[in-house]
């Protein structure tokens, strides 16, 4: 993508006063006061995150009701249903829940629905067979702030509910014993933003602490934890930010056996990075649900044994595979939807529509899309008499609200700014289209539709020495809300000639005055002539260790070319 350069903002005041009670490298300071870190004790907290610092789970509206509610199950012997969503927040949540209370409670299983038949959150099947089943509690993760009517007919069926969710509440909320999400408006928990898997989490905190229990069982959870937060997308800041670091930890140290077991499949070298989660462990969870069941995939995170752990990764890598495939297919096919548009151009959206795309890939078709052609995006299948979406959003434009104003033409929608899912009856997909582009046009200003790339600062390459990779290794673990710094470096020259890597990516290195690194620019071949044109270049780049037949070294990971005359000083 043609990138267009923003420097992020600073309070120069603040850079300047925290380098003098640091002491380290200026542009540290600067990426600290960025991320909201101005002063000694919260760069502290900031670099040495600790499980101490997280909030008393009682302070979540909610909590007290749901662990007397479960308690109460617990004496009486109850039947609890652990119900949870197929995506990999799901399948985690449930795995932490379940094992905790299978522990100490016999009569307890887990249900996920299908994601053909059932499709997202709590459904009718799934409050049937609990009440066929004789359960007496259902919990539900990541799932059910919107479930009014499921709730209902639950209650209604002599079950009671407790909500354990994260995503944004409708106008109603459910009739449920207890609700714990966050996002309730009269929520006064002090972080907002955790995941379905973090919510669970909490709960279990809740009842560790009320029984005055050990806390080591409750942070071996912190392996799915950590996954959870990674493929979720939630920001990498405050409370998350304590659980992803501890629970990459536990991920390079002791992992459960099916995720060791998946850590193997997705050939991850030391100790995993939140990138390995995301681009090695999400997809291979989440083609349970996309390509089968997704129950494969929690009993894969509950094998307690390393014999079913491997022979349940396997079975996901074979159905990761096909998704691949699929999700090649696919994409290719709305690529050439897309561009046979004339008008793409002009369009503030993209919504596609074809009936036999497979329903389990349309959402990572959607991100593909964006990739390509950066408008918010929905993708659309046909399924069960339906058509089904998938939606991502652009950076300024919350496609939630968006879908939302057209919410008469749909039977369900769901989700966040971000992303989303809807569905609608077939007929209604040539309206639906038009609308949601007339509601983007309304929301985000025509600019906006050009990719920003962040600056965060100015670097020359002599500041790039292990020393300084060090202290920038200690900003991690990166995600939303802390990404890893963009930094931007002018008159560079090129050093011999840049090679091409699978026809699409650019291997190149650079240099200022006698300092040079290498540097890869993936799917950026579109440069190469400028790269090869012996002109000063300016790279907005990450810096990162590369690994490489037991090498280890330093690298530029190159996010945007230009030329230099082009960036002012």
């Amino acid at each position: 993508m043609d990138y267009r350069w923003e420097w992020e903002p600073v309070d120069e005041n603040r850079v300047v006063a925290l380098q003098r009670e640091l002491g380290i490298h200026p542009v540290f300071c600067r990426l600290l006061v960025q991320r909201g870190v101005p002063d000694f004790e919260s760069a502290r907290r900031f670099f040495r995150p600790e499980l101490t610092h997280l909030h008393p789970p009682l302070a979540m509206k909610g909590m007290a009701e749901a662990l007397d509610r479960l308690d109460l199950a617990l004496s009486r012997g109850e039947r609890i249903l652990v119900y949870g969503d197929y995506d990999v927040d799901g399948t985690t949540a449930v795995a932490l829940v379940y094992r905790f209370l299978r522990r100490r409670h016999e009569a307890v299983e887990y249900y996920i629905p299908d994601r053909d038949s059932e499709g997202y959150g709590l459904s009718e099947a799934g409050v049937r067979y609990a009440a066929a089943t004789g359960v007496g509690l259902i919990l539900t993760l990541d799932c059910g702030i919107k479930a009014v009517d499921r709730i209902a007919e639950a209650r209604a069926l002599g079950m009671d509910v407790i909500v354990a969710d994260h995503h944004l509440p409708g106008a109603e909320l459910p009739d449920a014993v207890a609700i714990l999400d966050p996002k309730q408006a009269d929520c006064g928990y002090p972080f907002k933003e955790l995941c379905g898997c973090g919510v669970g989490f909490k709960l279990l905190q809740g009842f560790v602490e009320r029984h005055g229990l050990p806390t080591a069982e409750l942070y071996e959870g912190l392996d799915l934890v950590a996954v959870s937060i990674a493929a979720d997308i939630v920001p990498v800041t405050g409370e998350n930010r304590v659980l992803l670091h501890h629970g990459l930890q536990l991920l390079a140290k002791a992992p459960r056996p099916g995720l060791r077991a998946l850590l193997r499949q997705a050939k991850v070298v030391g100790p995993p990075t939140i990138r390995d989660l995301v681009f090695g462990l999400a997809p291979r969870i989440n083609a349970a649900g996309r390509m089968g069941h997704a129950r494969d995939a929690v009993a894969m995170l509950l094998a307690e044994t390393e014999d079913p752990a491997r022979d349940g990764a396997d079975e996901l890598q074979s159905r990761n595979d096909h998704r691949k495939q699929e999700d090649q297919d696919t994409t290719r096919e709305a690529l050439a939807i897309l561009m046979a548009w004339a008008d793409r151009e002009e369009r503030f959206s993209t919504v596609v529509f074809a009936e036999h795309w497979h329903k389990g890939v349309i959402g990572i078709v959607a991100s593909r899309l964006i990739e390509k052609h950066y408008r918010p995006t929905i993708v659309l299948t046909a399924s069960n008499g339906q058509a089904v979406g998938s939606a991502r959003s652009v950076a300024g434009l919350d496609i939630h609200d968006a879908i939302s104003a057209c919410s008469d033409l749909l039977d369900r929608f769901g989700g966040h700014a971000f992303a989303a899912g809807l569905s609608m009856p077939l007929a209604n997909v040539p309206i639906f289209r038009e609308r949601f582009e007339a509601a983007v046009r309304e929301r985000i200003p025509f600019d906006l539709l050009t990719p920003r790339l962040r600056i965060d600062a100015e670097l020359t390459l002599p500041d790039v020495k292990d020393k300084f990779f060090a202290i920038l290794k200690q900003f991690e673990p990166f995600g939303p809300g802390n990404l890893a710094p963009v930094f931007a470096s002018r008159a560079l020259q090129t050093q011999g000639a840049p090679r091409v890597l699978k026809d699409e990516h650019l291997k190149v290195q650079v240099r200022s005055g006698d300092v040079r690194f290498d540097g890869i620019a993936f799917g950026q071949v579109g440069s190469l002539g400028l790269c090869s044109s012996g002109k000063p270049l300016a790279l907005a780049y990450h810096v990162e260790e590369n690994r490489w037949n037991g090498q280890v070294s330093l690298q530029l990971h190159i996010k945007s070319i230009k030329r230099s005359e082009e960036i002012e000083a």
